[in-house]
Parts: structure tokens; sequence; C-alpha cells
């Protein structure tokens, strides 16, 4: 039976590491610009059209690269440095939304632009999350892969808090042309940071241990490349490798039915996260009458929770992590059920401060867990195929959330997603069997 190693959290061994500290400020600079673009525009959207449905496309539009990007994405990302990966990626996505933020300046900005900027930035994300948690592997012990993911949960939902705490107010001063400045520029510091990490090019694969790097269809292209004379053999060589990677990938997964669970269970939450932007879009605005700057308030409870939930993660004892998985995931289905009856901000708040925890203590235990678990050479493979599974239900449930809510109401809207938070605590306990 497969175990996940758990061994005492070193926050000085983990901040002794100078990658991590660059690693750390990178996903908080991120996501600070990332939680201002997603309030942000989701709020625009729904100021101009009146329309959970037409919010739901902007969900819709960063979910579905998810679909396709991955399937190469994961053996790029276990082919190649990520730190590069990394770097391309925060620069190109910084470049598109300093555009659309100069046309919104400009006052052309039409709502198919942020659609756009919606889905080449989702494009840029459904590689980046997989190429950056493969790399928290490499630059941390792996005994300390609990502490490490909690610290990184924390810095990117302080990034979200501080985001959260001032959307509402930059909204209303700077409009939407100011989100989207701050959350460009935060793309290049990003980036910049992520490089700073280390210094010259790092294989994902170890070549002594991993020999198959370097099979008949890699050495073809090699030659091939070399010569310069024979483009069709590079080609098909090329091709050749990226199928051997990605059924390898599969296969590993096929024999793996405790990455398996672990990952339906975070992909799972994942999806629902995301989702729900549709509905808490509508509840601050309809139910709560709190306007930009409620919801900026929602989201800075819900990144309170996630921080104290990454904390408390990293210190519980290994016997008592799985059993709380399971729990975070019922509460959260049981929460989500009751969210559209708490009709004062406060409470709405609280509420959000709950499922951010919960979120948080899932995501640790599992990510850590899946470290602990799935070689290095497979980690790329295995976050995209995460990757891809919480696409497909991303995009389900934000075209049903987006339609539910509309036509039957936040109160049926939420009953959706209580229901696929039940289905997260089914994987979670089948998860919990598989561990011990």
């Amino acid at each position: 039976m497969a175990t996940a190693t758990t061994q005492r959290v070193d926050w000085t061994l983990i901040w002794a590491q100078r990658g991590f500290r660059y690693f750390f400020v990178a996903m908080f600079v991120s996501l600070f610009g990332s939680g201002m673009n997603f309030a942000g525009v989701s709020w625009y959207i729904l100021a101009t059209t009146h329309s959970t449905v037409k919010v739901s496309w902007q969900v819709i539009g960063m979910t579905v690269p998810g679909l396709f990007v991955p399937f190469l994405g994961g053996v790029l990302i276990d082919r190649f440095d990520r730190r590069y990966l990394g770097v391309l990626l925060d620069l190109v996505r910084g470049c598109f939304v300093l555009l659309t933020g100069y046309i919104a300046w400009s006052g052309h900005l039409q709502l198919w632009h942020l659609y756009g900027m919606t889905l080449i930035t989702g494009t840029g994300s459904a590689m980046y999350w997989a190429t950056v948690n493969a790399l928290v592997q490499e630059v941390i012990p792996s005994s300390q892969f609990t502490g490490a993911n909690a610290a990184v949960l924390i810095g990117v939902q302080s990034g979200m808090l501080i985001a959260g705490g001032f959307v509402g107010f930059i909204y209303n001063t700077a409009g939407i042309a100011g989100i989207l400045a701050i959350d460009g520029a935060t793309y290049f510091v990003s980036g910049y940071c992520l490089y700073r990490m280390r210094r010259g090019y790092v294989s994902p694969r170890d070549r002594q241990k991993y020999p198959r790097e370097f099979n008949e269809a890699t050495e073809a292209t090699a030659e091939a490349l070399e010569s310069g004379e024979v483009p069709e053999v590079a080609e098909a060589g090329l091709s050749l490798a990226v199928y051997a990677d990605m059924r390898e990938g599969f296969a590993y997964l096929r024999q793996q039915p405790l990455v398996r669970a672990l990952g339906v269970t975070h992909s799972i939450m994942m999806a629902g996260v995301v989702s729900a932007n549709v509905v808490l879009v509508a509840l601050a605005n309809d139910i709560l009458r709190a306007g930009p700057r409620g919801l900026g308030f929602l989201e800075a409870g819900w990144a309170t929770g996630a921080i104290c939930g990454g904390l408390i993660a990293s210190q519980l004892p290994g016997a008592k992590r799985m059993p709380l998985y399971v729990a975070a995931c019922a509460v959260l289905a049981a929460g989500h059920m009751a969210t559209p009856f708490v009709a004062f901000l406060a409470g709405a708040v609280m509420m959000q401060v709950l499922f951010g925890s919960c979120r948080a203590l899932g995501g640790v235990v599992a990510q850590s867990s899946l470290m602990s678990i799935v070689p290095r050479h497979f980690m790329g493979r295995t976050q995209s195929a995460m990757a891809i599974l919480t696409t497909v239900v991303q995009l389900l449930m934000s075209f049903a959330l987006g339609w539910v809510a509309q036509g039957a109401g936040l109160v049926a809207g939420y009953a959706l997603l209580a229901l696929l938070y039940t289905g997260a605590t089914v994987s979670a306990i089948r998860a919990r069997q598989l561990i011990r």
C-alpha cells in the first residue's frame, strides 16, 4: 500500500533555501495581481451586462485551454528547465494583460477584449501552475514538502488577501484599466523572481537514473538536428519522443490508485474554488448589496482562512492529516449549502474564512502527499493530468452555475456547488483508505 512520508516541518531549513525565498515572493506577487484581475474583471462584466451567464463565460475562457495545453505541457515540464518555462509564461501573459489595460485606458474596451485576454492568460496558466508545483519539488528537501507547500499556499493567499482588501478601492478610483495595469506589472516581477531562483540550466531528468531520456526516438532527433539534412526525421523523432512520454505518464497513473484519488479530490476542490466566482459575484451584488468593496472583503476573507488553514496543515501530525482532509471536504459541502441564507456581509465573510481554511488544509495535504509519492520525473505529467481534470470540472460547473443561478436562483447554484464538494468528500475517503 502506498504511503506518504511525514516529517517535522523545519521552517529554518525551508527559508534557508535562497531559491525558495524567490519562489515565495514570485507566488505572492503573481497572485496579488491575479486576484485583482479576477475580481475586477468579474465585477466589470457583471456591472456592464447584469448577467451571471456572461460572468461564467469569463471563467470558461480561463478554463478551456486546460483541456488541451496540459497534454503537451506535462511533457515539456518533465523535459525542460521548469524555471525558464515559468519565466516565459509570466512574460507572455504580462504583455497581453498590459495591452488590454492600455485598450481600457484609451476608452475602447469591449467585452471581447476581456474574454480574449482571459483566454490567453488561461492558456498560460494551464501550464504555469503545473510547472511551479513541480518546481517546488526541486528547490526543497524532500523531508520538508509539507512545510514548503504550506508556505507557498500562504504566499499565494497573502497576495489574494491584500488584493481583496484593495481591489474595491482601486476599481472605484482607477477603474478596470488600473486593475489590469497592476496585474500586468506583477507578471514581470514574478518572472524576475523565478529567474533569480537559481543559476544555469537544470533538467528535471536524472540522466543516470532515467536512461530512457536517450531512447531511439530522441537520439534520432538529436542526430537529425545536428546534421540539419533531414528535418522530417527530426520532426518524426520528436513526435515519437513526446508520444512515448505521454504514454509513459498515463501508464504510471493507471498503476497508482492513491495518486489518482488524491488528484481527483484536489482537482474537484480547485474547480470548485474557481467556478464559485460565478455565484460569489452575484452573492455580493444581489443578496449582500455590498458592491465591489464587498466582493473584495469576501475575497479577503477567503484568503485569510487559507493562510490560517495552511499554517494549521503544516503543523498537523501525520495521523490526523487524512481524517481532517476528509472533514475539510465535508465542511465545504455543507457550508456551500448554507451560504446563500447568510444575508449579511460579516457572516458571509466568516463563511469565506471557513471555506478558505478547508481548501488550504486540503491543498497542503494533497500536494505534499503527491510530492512524497510521485517520482520527480513523473511530477510534471501528474500535475498536468490533474490540471486537465480540473479544467473539465471547471467548464461543466461554470456553464451550469451561470445558467442555474440566473434561471433558478443563487440557492440552486450554491446547492450545485455543495453537490460537487460531496463528490470530493467521497474521493477523499477513498484516498484515506488507500494511504493507510
